[in-house]
């Protein structure tokens, strides 16, 4: 079989995943984990742990990946990394990105780049306790994109739509998801 690959993704590969999927849908469920600690004023430290997928442990990925999130010094930290807020928009980029490119690649659209720039507009008011009726997180967040290579207006539209329909980060972001907060020992 010969390679096949478009916006860097594995067509073959992709193909195989879809179909094993089909065969055996529990392949599909997977789960990720992180550990933090807290260093100090709004300074954090997380860890990436072992994950599960595809009917198996990634071991490997225990330790691998640090990332911090801190605060600027105007909300009483050191400035030593992108705050949490922000963390979530790179998410959220990453992720309509990555579900745009290899979406569009299985559609057989090749892309060249995909740039985008997102804000969200935040009222500490919430945050703070100020205001029991604002919302302690995001009141919007605004998502421009622009998608360069060689497409017509209507495969541009196409692509811009797989991000939303496909993206797990934009359905966490714009749906309800049950998250559990408990004391362990």
């Amino acid at each position: 079989m010969k390679e096949k690959t478009i916006n860097g993704v594995d067509i073959n590969k992709l193909e195989e995943t879809i179909e094993a999927i089909k065969e055996k849908p529990s392949l599909a469920d997977f789960k990720f984990r992180i550990a933090n600690r807290w260093q100090g004023g709004g300074l954090n430290r997380t860890t990436v742990k072992a994950s599960y997928g595809a009917g198996t442990e990634f071991a490997d990925r225990e330790g691998k990946f640090t990332m911090q999130a801190d605060e600027p010094p105007v909300l009483l930290s050191g400035d030593q990394a992108a705050n949490p807020v922000e963390h979530l928009l790179h998410a959220l980029a990453a992720c309509v990105t990555t579900s745009m490119v290899y979406h569009a690649a299985a559609k057989n659209i090749p892309l060249e780049a995909v740039e985008s720039e997102l804000d969200g507009e935040l009222d500490l008011h919430g945050f703070l306790g100020l205001k029991p009726d604002v919302r302690r997180g995001f009141k919007k967040i605004n998502v421009n994109v622009r998608l360069i290579g060689n497409l017509s207006d209507e495969q541009k539209r196409e692509v811009m739509g797989l991000g939303p329909q496909f993206s797990p980060v934009y359905d966490m972001v714009t749906n309800a998801v049950p998250v559990t907060v408990k004391l362990i020992d």
